[in-house]
């Protein structure tokens, strides 16, 4: 397996004892919105910013090859196997607040992230 991303040494999934990433009923309500009409959402990071990685959503029509999937309060959704080990442990809520509304991710493995909030580090 190639790996995308600086920091994050080689594995596999048999090798590693895992924590799992879990949706709060929030964001199931959201994934299961997005995944309407037959489609699957994706998590997985993406090197940005000025502390190493962003969070990267998407919508696809069937899962890859090298996805890892989830079931979390009545929704499944899936991480790219590469990103696993930054995603490990994390919970993703979904917020609402006034006219915004995003993703947030409560992530055990964050030691740094930027002032603006747009990217962090592990």
């Amino acid at each position: 397996m190639t790996n995308h991303y600086q920091g994050v040494e080689e594995f596999s999934l048999q090798d590693e004892t895992w924590c799992g990433v879990t949706a709060t009923f929030s964001a199931a309500k959201r994934i299961l919105m997005l995944s309407q009409a037959g489609l699957v959402v994706r998590f997985s990071v993406k090197t940005s910013g000025c502390t190493g990685y962003a969070y990267v959503i998407e919508q696809l029509d069937n899962p890859q090859a090298d996805d890892v999937r989830f079931e979390s309060n009545g929704c499944v959704f899936y991480v790219v196997l590469s990103a696993l080990p930054i995603f490990d442990g994390t919970e993703i809520d979904f917020v609402r607040q006034g006219l915004n509304q995003s993703f947030i991710y409560r992530n055990p493995n964050v030691k740094t992230e930027c002032g603006c909030g747009e990217s962090f580090g592990i």
